[in-house]
C-alpha cells in the first residue's frame, strides 16, 4: 500500500463510508492533504490518529480548547502573551506535560524546549510532536532560540565550571520536575558526561519553574540549578553558559488563525518584541516564526 491513500483507500483503511470521512476532513479532524484537486491521507498520519482514539463523532474537533499556553514557561514568552493583547493565559508545568494537555485539548498551544540522552540529527521538539499520539494535525513554531546555563550566587563563590563539577560534591543542585525541560538537559549533559544523576546532591523539593531555581540559589537554599539566561539576569545571579537550545510552539493548525495565537504570532514580528528580547538577553531571535514541522 501507498503510504499516500486517495479517498478510497483511506475509507476502506479506516472502515469508514466515504461520507463519514468527507464529514471528518470537513471538520479538520483527520490527517489529509489537498493536492491539485484530491486529498490524499498519509498512511502513517493516519495510524496516529486511530493509535490517539478514533473519534465516534465529531464533537471533539467542533469544540476549541481553553486559551491556554501549557508546557514550559519562559520571560519573553510571558511578557508577550500580555503586551500582545492575545487574553492567552499560562499554565507552565514543563514540556512534556504540556505537549500531553495540548493532545487532550486541554490547552491551546504548548511551549516546549526537549532534549534527548542520545545526539540526533532531528531536532528534540520536531522529533517529540512527529510521533505524539494525539497531535496528528499540529504545526510546530519556532520562538527563539535561548541559552541555558547554571544559575549560581552573586561572584560564583564556589567556582562551578560545569555540570562535571557539581557530581560527588557537596554542592546543592535545584533541580526541576520530572518532564521539565530544563531537568531534561540537566539528563542529557550527564549522559554526555557519563554521569549518573544520583551521584548530585539534589534538593529534594523540586522546582516548578526557572523562577523558582533562581529564588532557591539566592535564598542560599541551592549553590546551583539549570535556567535561562534571562532568568539569570533578572535574579541578579551569576550564569554559567551550557547550551543554547530551541524553544518552539506547538498548536493545531486549525487553531493558528484564532484571535489568541494570532495577536501572538503578530506581536512576535514586531520591534518592541525584538526590543524587549535584547533587553532580557540571551535569545536569538534569527529563527523567531519559522514553521519547523507541520504534521
Amino acid at each position: 500500500m501507498s503510504d499516500l491513500l486517495n479517498t478510497d483507500e483511506a475509507a476502506a483503511y479506516l472502515r469508514l463510508s466515504e461520507r463519514k470521512l468527507y464529514e471528518l476532513v470537513a471538520a479538520g479532524a483527520v490527517p489529509c492533504s489537498k493536492v491539485t484537486g484530491r486529498w490524499l491521507f498519509p498512511k502513517a498520519a493516519l495510524d496516529r490518529w486511530v493509535a490517539s482514539g478514533m473519534p465516534t463523532s465529531l464533537k471533539s474537533f467542533e469544540e476549541t480548547a481553553p486559551p491556554i499556553v501549557g508546557g514550559s514557561t519562559d520571560p519573553l514568552l510571558e511578557w508577550a502573551l500580555r503586551e500582545s493583547g492575545s487574553a492567552l493565559a499560562s499554565l507552565p508545568e514543563g514540556s512534556e506535560t504540556g505537549l500531553r494537555r495540548l493532545a487532550r485539548r486541554e490547552v491551546i498551544m504548548a511551549a516546549i524546549h526537549l532534549h534527548t540522552l542520545e545526539e540526533t540529527d532531528r531536532p528534540a521538539n520536531v522529533e517529540a510532536v512527529s510521533h505524539a499520539s494525539g497531535l496528528h494535525d499540529a504545526v510546530v513554531i519556532a520562538f527563539a532560540r535561548r541559552e541555558q546555563g547554571l544559575l549560581v550566587p552573586q561572584g560564583n563563590p564556589r567556582g562551578i565550571a560545569s555540570i562535571a563539577e557539581i557530581a560527588s560534591t557537596d554542592l546543592r543542585f535545584a533541580q526541576r520536575q520530572e518532564g521539565a525541560g530544563a531537568q531534561l538537559l540537566l539528563l542529557s549533559q550527564l549522559a554526555r558526561e557519563q554521569i549518573e544523576l544520583r551521584t548530585i546532591r539534589t534538593m529534594r523539593t523540586a522546582c516548578a519553574t526557572g523562577a523558582d531555581v533562581a529564588q532557591t540559589v539566592r535564598a542560599g537554599h541551592a549553590d546551583c540549578g539549570v535556567a535561562t539566561r534571562a532568568v539569570a539576569e533578572a535574579a541578579g545571579l551569576d550564569f554559567v553558559p551550557l547550551i543554547w537550545e530551541s524553544f518552539d510552539l506547538v498548536l493545531r493548525q486549525r487553531d493558528y488563525f484564532l484571535p489568541g495565537p494570532s495577536a501572538l504570532f503578530g506581536f512576535m514580528r514586531s520591534d518592541r518584541f525584538r526590543q524587549r528580547a535584547a533587553e532580557l538577553a540571551g535569545y536569538d531571535l534569527s529563527v523567531c516564526g519559522e514553521i519547523r514541522l507541520v504534521v
